[in-house]
């Protein structure tokens, strides 16, 4: 005979688990909430600046990167948008245009501004660059930027309880793997432009 604790789970088995986005069984937090819009604003400020790069006479290199991040970053921008949209929760609202009068990003609170993203002054200056000065800031600045984003998921993991809805933690991940590696590629970028006037453009 099958005990009544086996009989029990082996009835359990037999009927099909919801799906975890409408049930809501896989947990997620405030902190997986804000990590995920914290990062669309910050992916919108990483295409901002990476759409200069053809009109501030960026080096060929440089072009290649930038374009790299514009096309991966809007992909990531609208894995959030859904993961929010799913769990009814609120998508901000971003701008990717600068306005040079006023030094910032429209639909961008600034006192809100997530680690390792640039300032109105920061974003003044690189928009005022052209050829190696403005490779050179860019890869500064963009380092500073992806180091921020690996910043934040750290601070994801560390959280209590987050990051245990799978999307949520595969995510982080992908960013942190991204990101690190993207680090990687700018600083040998950034090395390899001479400290002189001019310097050298790959």
């Amino acid at each position: 005979m099958i005990s009544l604790a086996l009989a029990a789970a082996l009835s359990a088995a037999a009927v099909p688990a919801p799906a975890p986005t409408d049930t809501g069984q896989v947990p997620y937090t405030a902190a997986d909430v804000q990590f995920m819009s914290g990062m669309i604003v910050h992916h919108a400020q990483a295409i901002l600046i990476a759409g200069w790069a053809p009109s501030h006479d960026a080096s060929v290199s440089l072009r290649k990167l930038c374009e790299r991040i514009v096309v991966g970053q809007r992909d990531e921008i609208a894995t959030m948008q859904r993961w929010l949209l799913e769990h009814h929760e609120t998508v901000p609202a971003v701008d990717t245009l600068y306005d040079p009068m006023h030094e910032h990003m429209a639909g961008m609170d600034h006192p809100m501004l997530m680690p390792g993203m640039l300032t109105d002054q920061q974003l003044a200056a690189l928009n005022a660059a052209q050829g190696v000065e403005f490779d050179r800031l860019f890869l500064t600045d963009m380092i500073q930027h992806h180091r921020g984003a690996l910043t934040m998921v750290d601070q994801l993991l560390k959280t209590p309880g987050a990051a245990q809805d799978g999307r949520v933690f595969r995510f982080a991940a992908d960013v942190n793997v991204d990101q690190t590696t993207e680090i990687d590629r700018m600083t040998q970028m950034l090395a390899a432009l001479t400290p002189a006037t001019g310097g050298h453009r790959p």
